[in-house]
């Protein structure tokens, strides 16, 4: 799948764009609308919005958080195996204390990303900010024709890339 943005200052063409795609098999989950002013968006029904959690960066960076865990974790069982403090029943402290670090970098990260925008929306945000609205499309590669036949017949909408 391959992924198309458009810019429009109007949401009710891209409405239409919408309806059009589905009316010849785009699914609806992969059509989606991204805008500041999130009243406007609400007020046209057939509009998609992105998630509030896709907005932010709290995959990814939960993500990253979780992998910095693993590692801590497996360095506080390498550390407590390798130096002999594990055997027989002192071994359960550094199992907690790894299930302890995994979990803290794991919220830790996601507590950072829900701070930050989504990197993938960065490069839109002059556009968004100047009240722009940015509509998207994951789109098959069979399907890729179609899409530049019905965005043909919507002059107005700025492809994005």
């Amino acid at each position: 799948m391959r992924r198309h943005f458009y810019i429009s200052n109007d949401l009710d063409e891209l409405e239409a764009v919408e309806k059009e795609l589905e009316s010849h098999g785009v699914s609806t989950p992969h059509i989606h609308v991204l805008s500041l002013n999130d009243r406007e968006v609400s007020q046209h029904t057939k509009l998609h919005e992105v998630e509030a959690v896709l907005r932010t960066d709290v995959v990814h960076s939960t993500e990253i958080g979780a992998l910095i865990g693993v590692v801590g974790a497996a360095c506080v069982l390498g550390i407590a195996h390798f130096s002999g403090w594990a055997e027989g029943p002192t071994w359960i402290p550094f199992v907690f204390l790894s299930i302890v670090i995994l979990g803290f970098c794991t919220w830790e990260g996601g507590f950072f990303g829900i701070q930050i925008k989504n990197k993938r929306f960065a490069r839109f945000d002059a556009e968004l900010k100047a009240g722009k609205h940015l509509f998207f499309v994951d789109i098959e590669s069979e399907k890729e024709q179609l899409l530049s036949d019905i965005m043909d017949r919507h002059p107005t909408l700025e492809s994005a890339g």
